[in-house]
């Protein structure tokens, strides 16, 4: 696949977010009291066994914590990973988000519109999945599938190291990135072909403050649960450690701060990233909801992530 197979931001669209970042910073969106108010915190179901995550090792990279969140002036940078995770159960072992792969600039990166690249581009010397796994003592032959959170190419460049490997995917998160001619963003379909694919939909019932659920391996330890905005239908992986639950939510965030604070991502680049603004604000008020219930980790946030 080449880059004219990429859906690329029209120049309104590029235009407004550049504006939007000089507004955000002075005017951020304001919390929507009346939605906060109306979320129904339901029951977490007491697990029959307990996970454990691993948070793979990753280079920083520092951004200007005004691009992340709208109206945070401090601290001035934040410290921003790719990061991947491992979940242990007594079942199985997967990866969460498998990260990045070797020469991810050139087999990945280099896909992604050119006015988002200059925002996402990593560090060459960023630690693949595979020298990842092996610093972590991790053996490849030891993970059984990949799960990502959503399909973007950050969270899932890293199988394009790992032929072979099963992957889970959400039906309609599938169906948005691989259906149509053009792919909505790049450096993500040549990592999913011809690979061993199961698909699932969330039909389980709520939990928290989230609508819908699936009981990944039926026994409560990890609930996977809808997150859309970032992409239509992004999840978390709501685990259930032996220090409590802990879930792993993708990019529905970039930092703490935002759940904290309540603050949406800063336009640029969060209006060409972002698939649906105002259903990822949505989610950002179910998670900022339940922030003090459970412990929750950003995919790009080094102060959650353990590391």
């Amino acid at each position: 696949m080449t880059d004219t197979d990429v859906v690329r931001p029209d120049l309104m669209t590029c235009c407004r977010a550049f504006a939007g970042l000089a507004v955000g910073v002075v005017r951020p969106r304001r919390p929507d009291e009346h939605f906060l108010a109306s979320l129904s915190d339901q029951d977490l179901p007491a697990p029959r066994t307990t996970v454990e995550v691993i948070a793979l090792p990753q280079r920083e990279r520092m951004v200007p914590t005004p691009a992340i969140a709208e109206g945070v002036w401090r601290p001035a940078r934040s410290a921003n990973l790719i990061n991947a995770f491992v979940v242990r159960h007594p079942r199985a072992t997967f990866l969460v988000d498998p990260g990045v792969c070797v020469d991810v600039i050139g087999r990945a990166v280099a896909e992604v519109p050119w006015i988002l690249r200059v925002a996402v581009k990593p560090r060459r010397d960023t630690i693949d999945i595979g020298q990842a796994l092996a610093l972590a003592d991790l053996d490849v032959a030891s993970i059984d599938f990949a799960l990502p959170t959503h399909l973007h190419w950050d969270h899932v460049a890293g199988l394009l190291d790992l032929p072979g490997l099963p992957v889970y995917l959400h039906r309609p998160e599938y169906m948005w990135m691989m259906a149509d001619r053009l792919a909505p963003q790049g450096g993500v379909r040549p990592a999913l072909r011809d690979r061993p694919t199961t698909l699932y939909d969330l039909d389980g019932p709520p939990v928290l403050t989230f609508s819908r659920s699936l009981d990944l391996f039926g026994d409560r330890s990890v609930l996977l649960v809808d997150l859309p905005g970032h992409t239509p239908a992004s999840i978390g992986i709501l685990a259930q450690t032996s220090t409590g639950p802990t879930l792993l939510a993708g990019d529905a965030v970039w930092g703490r701060v935002q759940i904290d604070r309540l603050r949406q991502k800063a336009t640029y680049p969060g209006m060409l990233a972002d698939a649906e603004r105002d259903a990822a604000w949505e989610t950002l008020h179910r998670l900022h909801a339940i922030r003090h219930r459970i412990t929750i980790v950003p995919s790009h946030d080094r102060f959650t992530a353990g590391q």
